[in-house]
């Protein structure tokens, strides 16, 4: 309510009041003024209260979750949220200006908070491997300490990176746009040696174990070779383009190719690849799928999320309009769509109910356990979990 009218009043009555009379109406419009002043501080603090919150407890409630943290991060101005990354027991939060906070996912504790690069240098993925993180900033592989955020060894690349690099524990495999895989050994970063696949197309995804590795490419192409150098193990052609990365569950492989289908290949003790099942979409897909206990999930554009059947790759359902897997837990899966978490019923293959999330803006993906973590730009990140 404002001031200003009750003083006009005020005044008015002023004109035509004795002495006494005038006294208390100062009295009473003081204390008037006063508790308007309190109400609207209240009623500030109480929005201030509300604005905190990613999503409204209550609405968490009435869907059978409950948020386990939530916490804002002190990022520099004009900076904002890029990422969010799962790796172990790690959130890790990378911004626009290369800024990388590393969280504990469990309580949302800082680990180490510190600049990666410089704003605007390309950073291509964060992967980490037993005790260490490794990235690739501009055309420099460096090694992270996941403790302290410190940097454990560097070593500069002469070409441009495709992808991601991995690691075993013999070498680091880097794929260059020189449609190259560069060996370097593990240990001091020597070079070993180099692998190009047959029709010389881009690397654009790498696997590794100590026994073999796995790597897609721009042409369609899923090749494994030995581990300590380039003999071919065996080969499955797909009919377009790998997009995003090829997973790995188990001894299977899970890759969506730009033919529209989702694959699922075995391997064989890592000495052959076993063709099991292809699940066509209505649209070219543009990412990986993410792969679940006995789901398998991929977006597919312009159309949605679809859910695919982990043993026999038949359809289950779709979400049209989501984006993207947030968890699993108890049959359940959690998709964010249009501002909205849906979640599905992955037994009776159907929709449950679904949570407005129209402050979330950013969303790690999580296929480990049932936490789901969500973000918005400006620095705001927390952990819902849900009540069984």
């Amino acid at each position: 309510m404002e001031v200003w009218p009750l003083c006009v009043l005020f005044f008015l009555a002023c004109s035509r009041t004795d002495g006494a009379m005038l006294k208390k109406l100062w009295r009473r419009l003081f204390l008037l003024v006063g508790v308007l002043v309190v109400c609207s501080g209240v009623r500030d603090a109480a929005g201030a209260v509300r604005s905190w919150w990613l999503v409204s407890p209550e609405l968490l409630k009435h869907a059978k979750l409950e948020m386990v943290w939530q916490t804002e991060l002190p990022l520099k101005k004009g900076d904002s949220i890029r990422e969010l990354r799962i790796l172990g027991e790690r959130i890790y939060m990378l911004s626009d200006g290369n800024h990388i906070v590393s969280m504990d996912r469990g309580n949302g504790n800082v680990i180490f908070s510190r600049s990666l690069a410089q704003a605007g240098f390309p950073v291509v993925g964060l992967e980490l491997y037993e005790d260490e993180l490794f990235t690739v900033v501009a055309n420099e592989l460096v090694e992270i300490n996941p403790e302290f955020g410190t940097v454990l060894g560097t070593r500069r690349l002469g070409f441009g990176v495709a992808c991601p690099a991995a690691r075993n524990s013999l070498c680091f495999y880097v794929s260059g746009t020189d449609r190259r895989i560069h060996t370097y050994r593990a240990l001091d970063k020597v070079g070993l040696f180099q692998v190009a696949a047959d029709n010389d197309s881009t690397i654009t995804s790498i696997i590794a174990d100590d026994n073999f590795v796995v790597f897609g490419t721009e042409a369609g192409n899923v090749v494994s070779i030995t581990a300590g150098g380039p003999m071919r193990l065996w080969q499955f052609d797909a009919g377009g383009g790998i997009a995003g990365e090829v997973v790995r569950d188990g001894q299977s492989l899970f890759f969506a190719s730009k033919d529209t289908n989702v694959y699922r290949v075995d391997m064989i003790d890592g000495l052959g690849g076993e063709f099991v099942w292809k699940y066509q979409t209505a649209a070219v897909l543009d990412r990986a799928p993410r792969v679940g206990e006995k789901v398998v999930y991929q977006h597919v554009l312009y159309k949605g999320f679809e859910a695919i059947d982990k043993a026999s790759g038949e359809f289950m359902w779709q979400v049209p309009g989501g984006v993207e897997l947030l968890a699993e837990s108890g049959g359940k899966a959690y998709v964010i769509a249009n501002g909205m978490l849906v979640v599905m019923d992955n037994i009776k293959k159907r929709r449950l109910y679904s949570v407005n999330f129209e402050g979330v803006s950013r969303y790690a993906v999580n296929t480990a356990d049932s936490r789901i973590y969500i973000a918005d730009k400006s620095g705001r990140i927390g952990c819902i979990k849900p009540v069984e």
